[in-house]
């Protein structure tokens, strides 16, 4: 008689249900309204706090350091950003055609929350709402003014390596990052019932550590990481708020906005607010909703430029960019300046890696949370694809409307993107039909993703800081958005464009040590649970539980594995 496969000793005792056993909000105060775990929360907030002092007491200081620490950077870690981003993307590929891609996040019988218009449209407004909005006319003018190497600028060949150059910049690569960090979570959290903090990833290597300090040093990394990512997204949305301000009081009204840091910071002040309120609503009430509100009004917005741009060569360029893209990509991904110093990269790709891995704690986590009952491949062909796709149509419409309007000489919105990247988008509108109008929306849509993007980060460090819980105190929430409105102002502040830069890449930097380690805690992870699910008596339970839910009776809506080795 052939030996029947078995579980692995141990395994047996809590064998259909996560067990969740100690948590790191354990120890967790609650004093004035906050319930926070101490460890993180006392040494993220100073640190913060050491920050923003800092910054303004040497304000003058501050942007030449701002530069110097950028420069550094790109120079001595370029080559680690570019090798860890293609790392990422071939963990995630991995993971999706293998046999891993058959796990259920929550369980075998995990339902999803929310619908795929639901899912995709936080997904967007999370990931890079504010970013797709400042840089789809902007960056391809820039690289059609300063191509990094290849053809002269200003040409056709220059404007076809500026969209192939936007496009690698906002592809797989990211939305790859993203992905890992967001499966991680899920797939620990539903499926073993560790709570959803960073820390909990690593169990596999650490085990019970991840309640230490090696846990605590993790999430703190996090919030860190959170933080300046979330102030590099809302620096760069305001400066876009202001310059479409100052640009409708230009044109139709009888006063002007200026566009200056001041402005900045008191718009900073009264979007937080907003950003504020909608937290304090949670997620199903205020981030869902809104997040589907900013989809429509930029499906809206997208489909008005469609039509009243260029549509047929937008249509076109769609089409050419994307196999440009993936003719080059190979290329660009592993495009390292060795043997031609211009300091591109590290303003631009190295800038784009060290935000996105900035932001994957927060849109990782994100994710996670809005991910239950998915596949791990739906969930990684969902987020690095679709996404991809619908960014790539974006920039093909706002980016190649302007390209088109200047290599036909209908508009010189090069000049205005020398003199302020953040007015490229109203300089183009207003080429357009009902510029008042489209511009209006355009700011409008600024502010509706800087406030998702706020209250959605709001929503993940108070996961960080209170050991996991889902639903932490309003107080709490509404401490992080008004923290977050004020390190945005700060750098700006300090430094402009260049300090928001350099936060990103500098927190990205040690992050991105945590992200590698983190493809190989998931591999463990996954590997152990698929092979408790090929086991004869999993296979078995789960024909009794067909059999009682046929019958009638009730069963377990997750059949997930145990949480302990």
């Amino acid at each position: 008689m052939a030996k029947k496969n078995r579980m692995p000793r141990g395994l047996q005792v809590e064998l259909f249900h996560a067990k969740t056993g100690r948590k790191p909000g354990d120890t967790n105060i609650e004093r004035f309204g906050f319930d926070i775990h101490p460890q993180v929360f006392f040494i993220s907030g100073p640190l913060i706090i050491i920050f923003i002092a800092l910054t303004i007491i040497f304000q003058e200081q501050a942007q030449a350091v701002f530069g110097q620490v950028q420069t550094a950077i790109g120079d001595m870690f370029g080559w680690f950003y570019i090798l860890a981003a293609n790392v990422f993307i071939a963990f995630m590929l991995y993971f999706a055609f293998s046999r891993f891609g058959k796990l259920r996040i929550g369980g075998v019988h995990a339902e999803t929350e929310f619908s795929n218009f639901a899912w995709y449209a936080m997904l967007i407004s999370a990931g890079m709402g504010i970013g797709l909005m400042f840089w789809s006319v902007a960056e391809p003018m820039f690289h059609y003014l300063f191509p990094p190497f290849g053809p002269a600028a200003a040409t056709p060949e220059a404007a076809q390596l500026a969209m192939g150059l936007t496009f690698f910049h906002w592809g797989i690569h990211p939305w790859a990052i993203y992905a890992l960090v967001g499966l991680a979570l899920a797939f620990f959290a539903f499926n073993r019932g560790l709570p959803l903090t960073i820390r909990s990833v690593f169990w596999p290597i650490l085990g019970e550590r991840i309640y230490g300090w090696p846990g605590h040093i993790i999430d703190i990394l996090s919030v860190l990481a959170t933080l300046f990512g979330l102030a590099t997204s809302l620096g760069l949305g305001v400066q876009q708020i202001n310059s479409g301000l100052s640009f409708l009081a230009a044109e139709f009204l009888p006063f002007n906005i200026p566009d200056v840091t001041g402005v900045q910071i008191g718009l900073i002040a009264v979007i937080t607010l907003f950003a504020t309120m909608s937290v304090a609503a949670g997620l199903d009430g205020g981030v869902r909703r809104l997040s589907e509100l900013n989809i429509r009004l930029a499906a809206l917005f997208l489909l008005f430029v469609l039509i009243a741009g260029p549509t047929l060569f937008i249509l076109d360029s769609f089409v050419q960019n994307v196999g440009y893209y993936l003719t080059i990509l190979p290329e660009l991904s592993f495009w390292t300046e060795s043997y031609e110093a211009t300091g591109w990269q590290g303003g631009w790709t190295i800038f784009y890696w060290g935000w996105w891995i900035a932001w994957s704690p927060f849109v990782g986590m994100f994710i996670a949370r809005i991910s239950k009952g998915r596949t791990v491949r739906e969930f990684i062909l969902g987020v690095m694809i679709i996404p991809s796709l619908l960014s790539f149509f974006w920039m093909s419409t706002f980016g190649g409307t302007a390209l088109y309007l200047e290599l036909n000489g209908l508009a010189s919105i090069a000049d205005a993107v020398s003199a302020n990247v953040s007015t490229a988008l109203f300089v183009m509108l207003n080429n357009l039909p009902l510029v008042a109008l489209t511009s209006i929306a355009g700011v409008l849509l600024v502010t509706t993703f800087f406030v998702t993007s706020s209250d959605s980060g709001s929503l993940v460090i108070d996961h960080l800081t209170s050991g996991g819980k889902l639903d932490a105190p309003v107080p709490q929430r509404i401490f992080w958005a008004v923290t977050e409105g004020l390190v945005a102002a700060v750098l700006l502040w300090g430094g402009g464009l260049g300090a928001l830069q350099t936060a990103s890449i500098t927190t990205g930097l040690p992050f991105a040590l945590v992200l590698l380690v983190m493809c190989y805690s998931l591999y463990k992870g996954m590997e152990r649970d698929l092979g408790i699910m090929e086991t004869d008596e999993f296979k078995e339970r789960m024909i009794e539980l067909a059999e009682a839910a046929q019958e009638g009776e009730d069963v377990p809506v997750a059949i997930v594995p145990a949480q302990a080795d």
